[in-house]
């Protein structure tokens, strides 16, 4: 199995990202809603798990046609070569979802499925019983204007699980997002780093993780190490690549900042977990307390958003407060996302350009202060 279609999904708004990461591995791609989809061998799914620091998962495409009854259903899942992944031990729940499509039941729709599948496993296998004990392939039926698309997800947990959350606050901002958030921004290692509101200390620890090169799957299990027609000398492969690649000697100039002391002792602990915790500052601080006498830095910000009843005032006091902060950080680059509709005009400045993201449900804007470009030799 050489040519495989792979399917890394994506937030609303972050396809452009993934598909920027997947071809930095290598991978031509097309991009569409909501995934990024290229063509390659079994390698690269191991390599797309291990580094994809944007997509939400990596899925295995095997197949996809129209389908308006559950007959057509029913017979096109069964004609896949399901018996060239699945073993006759497979474990294979099947998940479904349906939009704007006359097969709408999707519980019906997944027990089509699985029904079909084990008829074509039973056909190959020879046998009429499956006890599923193995390995898991979770599979999918999407239906989507009539058109029904089957996966099988080789990632297991979702690629923002990367291993070192020991703990969080409220509302955490998914790993995925914060790296979106940092590939955005025009910062390189050799340059300072600031997360004002740093929480649990994702947006550092990614920033971390980006800074030195290091694969952000590389400390965690995927499903697909259980699959044999992988093989786990390919796994070995893709994680010994990305040791190689990993540069540890980078310095870096990482620091988060938050006004609740015990969210600072998270972050901390949290990145003593990623193996990142003699490479970023963490301290207790207001935003309008923020000095710094480094240059050309960038600063990445997810502050409150004011959305609660009685907190909108308070909030939008902080922004006028990051306005005036933020003013004597004359050649740093500042980031900053929120949904507050008003955040331009409470900051006191429009932004060099905004993008709208999504983080989970929520729309919100990433408004980008562009500062002004380096000059060589001169970052301090």
């Amino acid at each position: 199995m050489s040519k495989l279609t792979i399917i890394a999904t994506a937030a609303m708004g972050m396809e452009s990202i993934v598909a920027d990461e997947v071809r930095r591995l290598g991978y031509e791609c097309t991009v569409d809603n909501g995934k990024v989809t290229f063509m390659a061998d079994e390698l690269a799914i191991c390599r797309a798990n291990l580094w994809l620091r944007t997509a939400d998962r990596v899925k295995l495409k095997i197949g996809e046609f129209p389908a308006t009854t559950f007959e057509e259903l029913f017979e096109r899942t069964k004609a896949l070569p399901w018996a060239d992944y699945l073993p006759a031990n497979a474990e294979f729940p099947v998940i479904g979802k349906s939009v704007k499509s006359k097969l709408f039941s999707v519980s019906d729709c997944q027990a089509i499925v699985k029904k079909a599948i084990v008829e074509r496993l039973k056909q190959h296998y020879r046998t009429s019983w499956f006890e599923e004990t193995g390995p898991l392939y979770r599979i999918e039926v999407a239906l989507h204007k009539d058109i029904a698309t089957l996966t099988i997800d080789t990632s297991g947990a979702g690629l923002h699980k990367r291993g070192y959350r020991v703990a969080q606050g409220e509302a955490p901002l998914k790993e995925t997002m914060a790296a979106a958030l940092i590939l955005l921004t025009n910062w390189t290692p050799d340059r300072p780093f600031i997360d004002p509101f740093c929480g649990s200390g994702t947006i550092p620890i990614e920033a971390a993780l980006i800074g030195q090169n290091i694969a952000p799957g590389f400390n965690r299990d995927f499903v697909s190490e259980q699959w044999d027609w992988i093989g786990s000398r390919k796994w070995e492969l893709a994680r010994e690549e990305a040791e190689d690649v990993a540069n540890y000697d980078q310095p870096l100039d990482i620091s988060g900042f938050d006004i609740d002391h015990r969210m600072v002792e998270v972050a901390k602990e949290n990145a003593l977990e990623a193996g990142l915790g003699d490479l970023i500052t963490f301290k207790q601080m207001q935003v309008k307390d923020l000095t710094t006498n480094k240059r050309y830095g960038v600063l990445v910000g997810n502050p409150p958003y004011g959305e609660r009843l009685g907190e909108r005032k308070e909030v939008e006091k902080m922004y006028e407060d990051m306005g005036k902060t933020f003013a004597a950080l004359d050649t740093w680059s500042i980031y900053v996302l929120t949904a507050h509709k008003e955040f331009e005009n409470h900051y006191g400045k429009r932004a060099t350009k905004r993008r709208k993201l999504f983080n989970g449900f929520i729309e919100t804007q990433y408004y980008q202060y562009w500062g002004p470009r380096p000059p060589k030799n001169t970052l301090s």
